[in-house]
């Protein structure tokens, strides 16, 4: 795979793995850290499961995939597809790996489609992502332009592409 075809986001953040871990990998809450969306899945979660992304109202699927890894505290990898565009799978993988004082995150995104949509939300989303669970873990909350941000997400749900609705994504 050719080095365009990846990203790569990492941050050092002064807490517990379990915490960071917390932040990437816990199904039914809303992860703040994820852009406030509530990972679902069809079973427990384990490698071969069907993982989807919602909004916090659960009536829209964001992402869908399928678990790839799952070894908690140190990876969780799956595939990834925004279901309001019609771009390949992605791969997303997150590594923790503890380090004296904390943890270092490692968010890679492999197999990005060159010139996509989904290339240009992971590539912005990506930074977010890594800075906002830094904030929660070593603050308690994301930023405040984040959990704005995610009251508009609440307030404007109503705009997503009707293509979006969980009725259209069923977990696999």
């Amino acid at each position: 795979m050719s080095e365009e075809n990846k990203a790569i986001f990492k941050v050092f953040i002064r807490g517990r793995i379990e915490d960071v871990w917390r932040e990437v990998a816990t199904v039914g809450v809303p992860l703040q850290g994820i852009f406030n969306a509530v990972m679902h899945t069809s079973a427990q979660i384990a490698k071969g499961v069907g993982m989807q992304m919602r909004t916090v109202s659960n009536k829209c699927a964001i992402v869908i995939g399928e678990v790839l890894e799952y070894e908690p505290p140190r990876r969780f990898a799956h595939t990834h597809r925004f279901t309001q565009y019609d771009d390949p799978f992605t791969r997303v993988v997150y590594d923790l790996l503890e380090k004296d004082g904390g943890v270092e995150l490692t968010l890679t995104v492999y197999d990005i489609p060159p010139g996509t949509n989904t290339e240009k939300e992971m590539v912005r989303g990506g930074t977010f992502m890594v800075n906002n669970i830094k904030a929660i873990v070593e603050n308690g909350q994301p930023p405040f332009s984040t959990r704005l941000m995610y009251w508009l997400f609440g307030k404007l749900e109503f705009v997503l592409p009707k293509k979006t609705h969980v009725e259209n994504w069923p977990l696999k």
